[in-house]
C-alpha cells in the first residue's frame, strides 16, 4: 500500500507527522494545559503562561527535534558507508567520543562550557572515536558483527576515560550525567542558537552527497567503475556523520539508539533511495526524540518528583533501541552468510 504512494508525497506526509509530534511535545507539561499552550502560541495567554511556553517549552522542542534529525541522518550515513545495519553513533565510537569531548568542555568550564564551544569540542571527541574505529576496521576487515564488536570496544575505552574524569570531579557528576544518558532538561534558546546553524550545514551537506552515499553503499569496485574516488569520499562522508553526531550530543547528550531506530524505519518507508531515505531518517529521528521526551515527562509525573529531577529522555530511547538492536542483530548475516 505504502509503496504505491510516490516518495515525495510520503516525505511530505512524514513531515506533517513530525510537525504533529512537535506540537504534541509542545503541549506536554504539568503546569500549563494544552489549551493554555496554544493560547500562548497565538499570543492570547497571560504573561506567566507565555513565558513558560516560549522560554521553557519551545527551545526544548526545537533542540530535541534538531538533535534527533542529526542523529537520524548520522545513523543512516554510518550504516550505509560502513555497509553495516548495526552501525550507529552508539556502537561506532563516534557517540562516546563526542560525550567525552562534552564532558571535558564541562570540566574546563568558562567559554568551553558554552553551547557553541561545546559543539566544537564534541566534534574533536567524535572524530577521535570514529577515527579509531576506522583505523582498526581497515586492518580487521568489514564483517558487520566484527565492526560492531570493535565499535563497542572503542566506545568502552572512551567511556572509561569519561568515567575517570567524572570520578576526578565528583562534585560535577550530577551536572554531567546528562551527557551520559541524554536529556532535554534545561535546554534554552542559547542551545538552539548554537544548534541550528550546524543543523543547516550538516543537513545540506548530507543531501548534497546523497547520491555519493548511494554509490558507496554498493561496493568499492562499483564506486571506482563510475569514477568515484572511494577512499577520500568515504572519509568525507564519515566526517559529515561525525559532525552530525557531535552537534546532537553537544546539545542533548548521548541520546541512545536514535541513530539506529530512525534509519531502519526510513528504509522500511522509502527503500534504498538516499535522496529520500536520508531526509526521512532525519525526520524520524526528530519524531523519535520528541515522542521519547513526551513519554519521559509522563513517566516523571507518575514515578518521580518533577520538581527535583525528571526521567531522562535518553533512558526511553535506550529501552526502545535495545529491543531494535537485538532484532536487527539476529537478522544480520555474518561473514559466513548465516544470521
Amino acid at each position: 500500500m505504502i509503496a504505491r504512494i510516490p516518495r515525495p508525497l510520503r516525505l511530505i506526509a512524514l513531515l506533517v507527522v513530525v510537525v504533529a509530534f512537535g506540537m504534541a511535545h509542545l503541549a506536554t507539561g504539568s503546569t500549563v494545559s494544552a489549551a493554555e499552550t496554544w493560547a500562548a502560541v497565538f499570543g492570547h495567554a497571560d504573561r506567566l503562561t507565555t513565558q513558560i511556553v516560549h522560554d521553557l517549552r519551545m527551545p526544548r522542542v526545537l533542540v530535541g527535534a534538531g538533535s534527533g534529525m542529526c542523529l537520524g541522518m548520522a545513523g543512516i550515513v554510518l550504516q550505509t558507508v560502513l555497509r553495516n545495519p548495526l552501525a550507529s553513533p552508539d556502537v561506532t565510537g563516534v557517540g562516546s567520543g563526542a560525550v567525552l569531548g562534552a564532558v571535558v568542555a564541562t570540566l574546563v568550564g568558562g567559554d568551553f562550557a558554552s553551547p557553541t564551544r561545546m559543539i566544537l569540542v564534541a566534534v574533536v571527541g567524535g572524530a577521535l572515536g570514529g577515527g579509531a574505529l576506522w583505523l582498526v576496521a581497515v586492518r580487521a576487515g568489514s564483517d558487520p558483527l566484527r565492526l560492531v564488536v570493535i565499535g563497542v570496544v572503542v566506545s568502552a575505552a572512551l567511556g572509561g576515560g569519561t568515567t575517570m574524569l567524572l570520578t576526578a570531579r565528583p562534585q560535577l557528576t550530577g551536572a554531567m550525567t546528562q551527557w551520559l544518558i541524554g536529556s532535554l532538561n534545561g535546554r534554552t534558546w542559547a542551545h538552539w542558537s548554537a544548534l541550528w546553524p550546524w543543523l543547516l550545514v550538516v543537513s545540506a551537506s548530507g543531501l548534497l552527497v546523497s547520491m555519493t552515499i548511494q554509490v558507496l553503499a554498493v561496493d568499492d569496485d562499483h564506486g571506482r567503475a563510475v569514477g568515484l574516488a572511494v577512499t577520500p569520499w568515504r572519509s568525507a562522508v564519515l566526517l559529515i556523520a561525525v559532525l552530525m553526531t557531535a552537534v546532537a550530543i553537544a546539545s542533548v547528550g548521548a541520546m541512545s539508539f536514535v541513530g539506529l531506530l530512525a534509519p531502519h524505519a526510513a528504509r522500511a518507508l522509502f527503500g534504498a533511495d538516499h535522496r529520500f531515505t536520508l531526509p526521512a531518517a532525519g525526520l524520524l529521528g526528530a519524531a523519535t526524540v520528541c515522542g521519547a521526551d513526551v513519554v519521559a515527562q509522563a513517566v516523571t509525573s507518575w514515578v518521580a518528583d518533577p520538581a527535583r529531577a525528571g526521567v531522562p529522555t535518553g533512558a526511553v530511547t535506550a529501552l526502545i533501541g535495545a529491543v531494535v538492536l537485538i532484532r536487527v542483530a539476529r537478522r544480520t548475516p555474518t561473514a559466513g552468510g548465516k544470521p
